[in-house]
């Protein structure tokens, strides 16, 4: 029988830049991380699901964390505005009561020429 062969050889122009250079990502990877002392000649084919599904599972649990802190910030900023209104009404809650208390009207409308009755009103009823 004969070999398989390719019909037209490649030249060596065809080749991208990465490639002519000698060093690709995933080659710099693997001197960096010198992958091939920890598994051997290659990635197992059988570990890229699992070891994705893992590697998907943790970015989901980090993005999950940050944002469920950015909500408890959230929350407490809120929750800082919310008492401070609280505040606010209460101060001007006070202040309205106080202002309209029948002594501090009197104040009030006494430079005005009015003055505080001392006594209680008279009904006045009229027979038909």
């Amino acid at each position: 029988m004969s070999q398989n062969t390719f019909r037209k050889k490649l030249k060596s122009g065809n080749r991208s830049k990465s490639t002519r250079s000698g060093k690709t990502i995933f080659s710099w990877m693997e001197e960096k991380l010198n992958v091939t002392r920890i598994l051997g000649e290659g990635v197992p084919v059988q570990l890229v699901p699992p070891v994705g599904f893992v590697v998907l599972l943790a970015l989901i649990y980090i993005w999950s964390n940050h944002r469920a802190e950015n909500m408890v910030r959230k929350i407490e900023k809120v929750q800082q505005e919310v008492e401070d209104i609280r505040a606010d009404v209460t101060t001007l809650e006070a202040e309205y009561m106080l202002s309209s208390m029948q002594s501090e009207l009197a104040k009030k409308v006494a430079n005005k020429g009015i003055i505080e009755l001392k006594e209680p009103p008279v009904k006045i009823e009229v027979e038909e």
